[in-house]
């Protein structure tokens, strides 16, 4: 059903001049200037006044040196800033490129920090405070110590929901192994999903709607999947109980089991980067209605706002449910795909058991 409204919205979108400067608002601008990444961090605009924190920039030129100053420089010159300037189009939009003697472009090794990599840092700092907070009301308890109410006593709920309703089920007895990993992915996830919401600095960066962040969480559970994974599941890979003729001569299974190493962790991927983007642009297309049809007369504006409005603020607190939800749909199906993956120690179990009892 989400799906469904994110699309209908897209079109609505597209439908109206894709950059309308009502009011002094330049609907692309504002949409993908969100969604994307850049090398400063705008707060706000005032008048004609663009208000923004400059970030430090670290590139290494064709010729190996390396750069580093502030993305201030960048936006004072048209001429960029020694020798190096925001490409506006081509396969390089958007990103930082070198210009050459014979005008050519190269696209150094960029190591800057760009918004996103600061909301990264600052949603992290915000986990740390949150974690070591609830640790520390936790510091020196017993097996008998009075139960944690507020903030602490909600996140000790949220995890032993985690441990106990997901971790144990889906991976086993193996379970303590990954999860501290498992946990940590949530409340990553968690953290990011809910600060992205908050419009306001030092909130507001798009982390989990960048696929970079996504991939690198995505790798994280491959590993922790594969790394780990049994004999019995690599046999299951490579010679798979099917029919005969269906491993050789041609290994039709294996090579299907094979890809499936590699689609899992791509759909957590795109499931988590896909859905946190989509609520992102479809809460800003909605907010940019308001300006965009400012120029079709009172009446068409008036009742377009009160409608983009009201959908706003519904896909704002359907957007809260989402933040749950996805930090739990991708713990959750992390933590069936490691179980699939420790299954031998379940066989195992269950051979010892059955031989134990032969034996009586």
């Amino acid at each position: 059903m989400r799906g469904v409204i994110a699309k209908i919205f897209f079109l609505i979108f597209i439908s109206l001049p894709f950059v309308s400067r009502a009011e002094g608002v330049d609907v692309k601008e504002v949409v993908l200037g969100h969604i994307g990444d850049s090398y400063d961090w705008h707060i706000t605009t005032i008048g004609e006044k663009h208000i923004s924190i400059p970030l430090p920039v670290i590139v290494r030129g064709h010729n190996g040196e390396w750069h580093c100053f502030s993305s201030g420089h960048l936006h004072h010159s048209h001429d960029g800033y020694e020798g190096f300037i925001v490409a506006h189009d081509g396969l390089y939009a958007g990103k930082l490129v070198e210009i050459l003697p014979d005008g050519t472009q190269y696209r150094p090794l960029d190591l800057s920090i760009t918004k996103t990599v600061a909301g990264l840092f600052i949603n992290c700092i915000v986990l740390l405070l949150i974690v070591m907070g609830v640790a520390r009301r936790y510091r020196g308890d017993t097996p008998t110590s009075k139960a944690k109410g507020g903030f602490a006593g909600m996140v000790e709920v949220i995890i032993t929901f985690v441990v106990e309703e997901v971790v144990k089920p889906c991976i086993g007895k193996n379970w303590a192994k990954f999860a501290p990993f498992l946990l940590t992915v949530f409340f990553f996830i968690l953290v990011n999903n809910l600060m992205g919401l908050i419009p306001l600095f030092p909130a507001g960066a798009n982390v989990t709607g960048n696929i970079t962040i996504t991939m690198v969480l995505a790798l994280s559970s491959f590993v922790a999947i594969n790394a780990f994974g049994s004999k019995h599941y690599w046999k299951d890979i490579f010679w798979p109980d099917v029919p005969t003729w269906l491993k050789v001569p041609v290994p039709l299974m294996p090579a299907i089991e094979f890809v499936g190493i590699f689609t899992k962790p791509f759909s957590l991927m795109i499931r988590l980067f896909a859905n946190i983007m989509a609520g992102h642009a479809v809460i800003l297309i909605l907010t940019c209605i308001v300006f965009a049809t400012a120029e079709m007369g009172a009446a068409v504006n008036g009742s377009m706002s009160v409608v983009a409005v009201f959908l706003a603020i519904f896909m704002n607190c359907l957007e809260l449910m989402v933040a749950f939800l996805q930090a739990f749909v991708f713990t959750m199906l992390s933590s069936v795909f490691i179980g699939f993956a420790q299954m031998e120690g379940e066989h195992a179990a269950h051979e010892v058991e059955e031989k134990h009892r032969e034996k009586q």
